[in-house]
Order: structure tokens, then C-alpha cells, then sequence
């Protein structure tokens, strides 16, 4: 009888599990497969196709198209943004790329060419009351979004058609435009002296923005996570790491490398979020010792002020005041914390020299390499030491490998000047 009693039960469960089983596996199906992909976020268009100025300081071949072919053939980049969508004639461009059937609109959101997809942004400067100006990127889901989103712009910018415009309005009304059209807001190279929230507009970013609406930050050529580390308030944010070009060489100068399923807007959102699996898995940065605002600089004599001497108030080589405060020292100065402290969810911050940093590594040596393994990224990440030496030298493939762990000797850059790479010491024992 206590197995007739139990049959039913048994049968019950077997159903509940069979169900279960199929219920896991039609989850499986429907859940994408997640991929790695390497994303630069922060291009600049220099001219359109029609020969209009966008980034005045831009290089003349920084058009949608070219920037669009630069990341998919040469450096490999998965996902890229162009920050000066907004403007009507580089729409005319991305337009006459969809129309001649060169480029399509991804699924997910952005612009499809071969295997990258392009997100659509802008680079927007604000500046509120009593405040120095800083810059912001907002990116948007698709091109009516942005086409929308720069009508509303250009009746608040004195010139929409230019790169990186300030805008005659609050912050906070600017992000309440932004997220209406779904957009996304990344405040940009932030502890920069020049145009960084940090660096000279506020100490805290709630002064500016509603924080739970900002999708994540872009921490600029000179600063690296553990720096980031010492202000608490950055703590929720995802980290990013993207170039700033102003050419095509400049295209992955940094870089991160993210879990997708496909490069799109949608799987970007989700990245950021850290939702489903997505993220960022690591940032690929210049050494902060780099980046041209590192350290504190004398604008009266031309000096980088040596580490030991930066808190004073004077050059000590020529007694000037004319002192541009360096990232790290700007850090340091508004910090609220003794130590940096990195979150449990913080990818790695991964120390790499642009391979057109490399002493040595010419044109016809780079022609070699991309012809051999494809792609920038493939040399810098999927090429064993061997195989580049092979090609290009094993002189060469040791300074490549050295950029990949970054253990290339550096000197301190500041005051607009970037630091440079020495070749290794060798040992002479």
C-alpha cells in the first residue's frame, strides 16, 4: 500500500522533472551565445565625405566610412563609436552608406559593417554656473533616435554641425533628453584638467547629474581603475577605456574587451549594466605615466614636475604659479579615501602600449604583420612571440610582447606632452 500511495508521487516527479529538464533546455536554446569583443567607444569624425569640417582638429580621413572600414579590416575592433553622429551632415553620410547597401542597421541597435557594429554618439560640452565646462558622450539607440535627439540639440548649441559644441542647458535636463529617447550618458575622460567632470568642473558627480542615470565612465588616457579607486562615489560604474582618436592610427589606443552576444547598442546597454551575463572583462589602457595629463606640469618654463615636489604651489625648477594640476595629483586633491579600493566586479585594468608606440615598429614592418595575422588585435592578443618573430624580428616580437604585459620602460608624461617608451634595459651582467 506505502508503494501505491508513493506511485502517484514518483510519477508526479518524474513529470515535474521531465518538465524541468525541457523547460532548462528551451532556456538554453533561447539564451544567446556570449562572444569576445573588442570595443573602442570614443572616435571622432574629422570630415565627411562632402569635405564639411566635423572635429577641426581631426584628421581629413576620419569619415563614418573610413573609420568604419579602419576597425573591421585593420584593427579588429568589434565595436566602435563614432561620437559625432549628431551632426546632419555625417547623418547624410551614414545615410548614403545604407542607401548604396555598404552599411545596414543592426539588429539591437547601430550601424552594421562586415562583422563591427558602429554606435551612434555625440560628444557634448556643458557647463553650469560658476563651473569650468566638462564634456559628455551620449549615444543613442538607432539614427532616427540621434536625427531626433539633434533637431533638439541644434535649438540649444550655436553650431550642431561641429564637433564637440557646448550646450545651453542644464545637465540635468540634458539627461532627462537623452534617456527619453533611450539614450545612454558616459560622462568622458573625466579626471582630464582640460574638459574632465573630475578633473576641473566638479569633485563629485552628483554635483552635475542624477547618478542613477549615468551607464558608466570613461576614465581618460591618464587614469587607470586604481586611481579611479580613491573617490567611493565611482564605485557602482562600469570603467571605460576608449581611444579619444583624432585619426585612424589612433583607433584603439584604448580599448575594452567585452562579453556580447552581438556588437550592438541593446548588448552595449547590457554590458554596461552588467546584466545577463554581458560586462566589460577587462580595459586596456595606456600606463597612466603615459597619458599627456599624468602629472603636474609648468606652463611658465615647460617643466613636468617630479613626483616629490607636486603638491606645492610652485614650480620648483623656476618658482612659477602657472602650475597645470597633473590627474594624478587632481585625484589625490579630492580623494575621499586613504587607499583606492576596487569593487569585487571591477574587471582587470590591463597595462598596454599601442603598437604605434613601439620604437622601431615602422610602416613596412606593421604592412607585414597585418598582412601575415590579420588584424591589430590579433597581434597584440592572439599571436604567439614566435610567430611575430618570424615575421618582423625577434627584436621587435620582444617589444610586442613586453607592450602586452607592460613591462616596457617609461618616462612620465604631462602638460599636453605624451610620456614615451624606452626600449628595456638589458642586462649587462
Amino acid at each position: 500500500m506505502e508503494l501505491a500511495r508513493n506511485e502517484p508521487k514518483q510519477a508526479g516527479r518524474n513529470a515535474a522533472e521531465g518538465d524541468s529538464s525541457a523547460s532548462a533546455a528551451l532556456k538554453s536554446a533561447a539564451e544567446p551565445t556570449l562572444a569576445r569583443y573588442y570595443c573602442d567607444l570614443h572616435v571622432h569624425i574629422g570630415r565627411t565625405s562632402e569635405g564639411r569640417a566635423v572635429k577641426i582638429s581631426g584628421s581629413r580621413d576620419l569619415t563614418f566610412a573610413g573609420i568604419a572600414r579602419e576597425a573591421a579590416e585593420r584593427k579588429g575592433i568589434g565595436l566602435i563609436g563614432i561620437i559625432d553622429s549628431h551632426s546632419p551632415s555625417v547623418q547624410r553620410d551614414i545615410m548614403r552608406c545604407l542607401d548604396e547597401g555598404e552599411m545596414t542597421e543592426a539588429e539591437g541597435g547601430g550601424i552594421a559593417y562586415r562583422e563591427t557594429a558602429i554606435v551612434l554618439g555625440t560628444e557634448i560640452e556643458i557647463r553650469e554656473p560658476g563651473r569650468k565646462e566638462c564634456h559628455v558622450l551620449a549615444f543613442m539607440p538607432d539614427l532616427r533616435a540621434m536625427s531626433e535627439f539633434s533637431a533638439w540639440m541644434g535649438r540649444h548649441m550655436k553650431n550642431v554641425d561641429l564637433s564637440s559644441q557646448r550646450i545651453y542647458v542644464p545637465s540635468r535636463e540634458l539627461q532627462d533628453e537623452i534617456y527619453g529617447r533611450g539614450g545612454i550618458l558616459i560622462p568622458a575622460h573625466i579626471f582630464t584638467p582640460h574638459k574632465g567632470l573630475y578633473g576641473c568642473a566638479a569633485e563629485r558627480m552628483a554635483e552635475l547629474f542624477d547618478l542613477r542615470r549615468i551607464a558608466g565612465v570613461e576614465l581618460g588616457l591618464s587614469a587607470d581603475s586604481e586611481m579611479a579607486g580613491y573617490i567611493s562615489e565611482l564605485d557602482p560604474f562600469t570603467f571605460l577605456t576608449n581611444s579619444d582618436a583624432h585619426s585612424l592610427g589612433k583607433i584603439g589606443r584604448e580599448y575594452n574587451e567585452m562579453e556580447l552576444a552581438a556588437p550592438s547598442f541593446a548588448e552595449l546597454r547590457l554590458a554596461l549594466e552588467r546584466r545577463k551575463g554581458r560586462g566589460v572583462t577587462a580595459n586596456y589602457g595606456l600606463n597612466p605615466r603615459l597619458g599627456k595629463y599624468h602629472r603636474t606640469y609648468c606652463a611658465g618654463c615647460g617643466s613636468i614636475i617630479d613626483e616629490a615636489y607636486a603638491t606645492s604651489q610652485r614650480c620648483p625648477y623656476c618658482g612659477g604659479t602657472k602650475l597645470v594640476q597633473g590627474v594624478l595629483d587632481r585625484i589625490l586633491s579630492i580623494a575621499d579615501r586613504e587607499e583606492p579600493v576596487i569593487p569585487g566586479y571591477r574587471p582587470p585594468y590591463r597595462y598596454q602600449v599601442p603598437l604605434e608606440f613601439i620604437p622601431g615598429l615602422g610602416k613596412a614592418k606593421m604592412n607585414l604583420l597585418l598582412e601575415a595575422f590579420g588584424t591589430e588585435m590579433n597581434i597584440l592578443h592572439e599571436v604567439a612571440e614566435e610567430e611575430l618573430a618570424a615575421v618582423a624580428g625577434s627584436e621587435l616580437a620582444s617589444k610586442i610582447a613586453a607592450a602586452r604585459t607592460g613591462t616596457l620602460e617609461l618616462t612620465a608624461g604631462g602638460g599636453g606632452t605624451y610620456g614615451r617608451v624606452a626600449q628595456p634595459s638589458k642586462d649587462k651582467s
